[in-house]
């Protein structure tokens, strides 16, 4: 298939394009619409932004079958697939990416490109359509930084053990702990980390997806997912440096 789009930018256009002519009514040649929601589908940092028509319709006959009722005349239609694929497009542009994403992405990938960096991947993923997921992803990310480095300093640590419980045990190991410090400014600072962790997984408890709520949910936005996961993969960064340089 030699006009079959290569990059994730050249397969969101044309995936765009096929749906917005989809609009239009029902489209009998479905192949290329399925190669590129496959491979889409298939790409765990991208699918999670893909709209939700595109991962529940496996075709256009499916689709077609959705846009119709969502609203009779065209253009309505088409505003609401370029609408959904927004997201997907502020991602692969980096529209909504920070000087620290880049950062933390390049040294969480050399840290446990399968592990640690899949988990960060998904977090900055969701921070704009998922904030509820965004949120108990950062926090899971620097459970698995946590646990990544004990695991390497040959250190034990039991299932039970909360996100603090373990950051204590990473820093008291990386000697980053407030109260192995005198200088007043390194304790102010390292006690902020420590604040901020702890901010993170009560954030998370109260406001993220992993905990059912009671009959007035409080609903994070998408600024509360940005910081989130800025300050898990600034915290998440600062650790596996540390690391870094106290076990060469």
């Amino acid at each position: 298939m030699s006009e079959y789009p290569t990059t994730p930018l050249e397969q969101a256009k044309m995936l765009e394009n096929i749906l917005v002519s989809a609009c239009e009514g029902p489209v009998a040649d479905t192949g290329m619409y399925q190669h590129i929601r496959a491979e889409l589908m298939q790409d765990t940092t991208l699918r999670p932004l893909l709209p939700e028509f595109v991962r529940t319709c496996r075709d256009l006959k499916h689709f077609w079958g959705y846009i119709k009722d969502f609203a009779p005349k065209w253009e309505p239609r088409r505003v609401h697939v370029r609408d959904g694929m927004t997201p997907l497009f502020d991602h692969i542009e980096g529209t909504h990416r920070s000087p620290v994403d880049t950062v933390a992405s390049d040294v969480l990938q050399k840290f446990d490109a399968d592990g640690v960096h899949v988990v960060w991947e998904k977090a900055l993923a969701r921070r704009h359509t998922d904030p509820d997921g965004a949120i108990t992803s950062a926090r899971t990310l620097l459970e698995t930084v946590c646990k990544r480095i004990l695991d390497e300093a040959g250190e034990t640590y039991s299932d039970k053990e909360d996100l603090p419980a373990l950051y204590k045990a990473v820093a008291t190991k990386l000697q980053i702990a407030p109260s192995q410090h005198t200088e007043d400014a390194f304790k102010r600072i390292l006690g902020g980390a420590t604040s901020v962790v702890e901010g993170l997984g009560s954030l998370r408890n109260k406001i993220g997806d992993a905990h059912g709520q009671g009959g007035k949910p409080v609903r994070p936005s998408a600024r509360h997912a940005q910081l989130a996961v800025n300050l898990a993969g600034a915290m998440a960064t600062f650790l596996v440096d540390t690391w870094a340089v106290r076990s060469q």
